[in-house]
């Protein structure tokens, strides 16, 4: 009977009641995410007060020895306290960081998880205080929603400031092989891994000394980085493209030319099946968006548009590079060539792999040795990877600012901007349109009662391919 009466008098602990048992901070570039690491699944609120976000976990405690992370990125600092059976996780944020969070089933070596994920709020703020604006008044340097607009004049000045802002375009590039992977080798024992390396780096220099590009190295050195970190850096360095730099070989001598590869219908299916069954792949974000909280169905059409996006982008840039190189040299088969290769895998970088030559073969071994044919090699790569973002500028890059610029629609930078409603260009615009996922030119054409090349025209593009977030002009006729 004590020991019953004793019982009675403890504090019950909830059925989901989970410690957490440690905690971790990622920062990068677009968001910050805190990870705690639960003993088991747990009931949570989330509340917000100021930029302080506060996480309510049913029961629970911390465990023994407990560390909060150190501040990193827009997560500046945690405290924790405990009161009435709950456990209170407080959060300090950046200032304006958006809060979102989601818990994790446990995957691979890692059990629960409680996500949170903080996102900068000023250009979200901006952005919804851009769309609460009249057309009259848009805000200076915000690239937001661009609504359809019955005055011309109003759609030119509109996309003259929603368009201002220039980031440049990343292009992460991988350098094949390194340290203990050395790839193929010549007859001359030249190494691809030296190769690739060398190449690698004279087409970062190619794309950092080209305005609005930047270049990212996967591996500046020689040594080992596994398949699937090649394209995970690209992914967390938000590469608008991944270029994968090699040396093929064959057991013929006699083999040669240059190829270019991206991810077949093959690999696309089985890699969708891999992050739609793994939960830590859903919980990160493709192409902004994360697949954790989707049901089945959801989270698959979602995947599947950004892989179809992906796929398109990566064949219009394959294409391009091939008839770039075609121009240096000969092609192995004269086309885009399709294989499963780990680092193409990326389900929303648009992903290329360049065979640059035949290292097997002894006259194309020569020539991969050679500085000057490396630096030829670069800039036939760098011509194609160009002739992409001219035709297909992301949203907010320079490259888009150019094309409206080139449009007479965005003032060019010796012209006030207050002067573009002035310009004759507004005669020839009617109006705005945001291209949305699985749309196409010529759904778009359709849908404003123009022709495809009426289209393409208005927008200076020399491709079909339009990327999904891209703000085309439609032409008054």
């Amino acid at each position: 009977m004590a020991l019953v009466a004793l019982a009675a008098a403890l504090p019950l602990r909830p059925a989901q009641a989970a410690d957490v048992q440690g905690a971790r901070v990622w920062a990068g570039p677009e968001y910050t995410r805190v990870v705690f690491d639960l003993s088991g699944p747990v009931d949570y609120k989330l509340r917000r007060d100021g930029d302080t976000i506060e996480l309510e976990l049913s029961g629970g405690d911390l465990a023994r020895g407990f560390d909060a992370p150190a501040a990193q990125g827009l997560y500046k600092g945690l405290d924790s306290r405990a009161s009435t059976g709950e456990l209170h996780l407080v959060a300090h944020a950046a200032a304006g960081a958006q809060p979102k969070s989601f818990l994790l089933k446990p995957a691979g070596e890692h059990g629960y998880r409680l996500v949170l994920d903080l996102y900068p709020g000023k250009a979200g703020a901006i952005a919804d205080a851009a769309d609460a604006r009249t057309p009259d008044a848009p805000t200076p340097g915000v690239l937001a929603s661009v609504k359809p607009t019955s005055s011309v004049g109003k759609g030119a000045r509109q996309a003259a400031a929603l368009l201002g802002g220039e980031r440049k375009v990343i292009v992460a590039v991988d350098a094949g092989h390194g340290g203990k992977d050395p790839g193929s080798h010549g007859p001359s024992g030249t190494q691809e891994k030296d190769v690739t390396l060398a190449v690698a780096r004279a087409l970062a220099a190619e794309i950092n000394r080209q305005p609005g590009m930047k270049a990212v190295l996967t591996r500046d050195g020689d040594y080992f980085i596994p398949l699937k970190r090649r394209y995970q850096i690209a992914r967390e360095q938000n590469a608008d493209m991944f270029v994968s730099v090699h040396a093929d070989a064959f057991t013929s001598s006699d083999a040669k030319g240059s190829s270019v590869w991206v991810l077949s219908p093959r690999g696309k299916t089985s890699e969708a099946a891999r992050w739609l069954a793994d939960r830590e792949n859903r919980a990160d974000l493709i192409g902004g968006v994360s697949l954790d909280d989707k049901d089945d169905s959801l989270a698959a059409v979602l995947l599947d548009l950004q892989q179809g996006y992906a796929i398109q982008a990566s064949e219009a840039i394959a294409g391009n590079v091939l008839k770039a190189l075609a121009r240096l040299g000969p092609t192995h088969r004269g086309h885009v060539e399709h294989a499963n290769f780990v680092v193409l895998r990326s389900p929303d970088v648009p992903s290329i792999l360049v065979e640059t030559a035949f290292i097997s073969n002894p006259a194309e071994e020569r020539k991969l040795r050679d500085p000057a044919h490396q630096r030829q090699l670069a800039e036939a790569v760098m011509g194609g990877v160009r002739n992409y973002f001219e035709a297909t500028p992301p949203p907010g890059t320079w490259f888009a600012a150019q094309a409206m610029r080139r449009s007479g629609i965005l003032a060019s930078a010796s012209k006030p901007a207050a002067t573009v409603a002035d310009t004759r260009a507004d005669a020839n615009v009617r109006d705005l349109h945001r291209v949305a996922r699985g749309e196409s030119l010529g759904s778009i054409a359709r849908q404003y009662g123009v022709s495809v090349n009426a289209l393409k025209s208005a927008n200076r593009m020399n491709s079909d391919t339009v990327q999904a977030g891209a703000v085309l002009a439609i032409p008054a006729g």
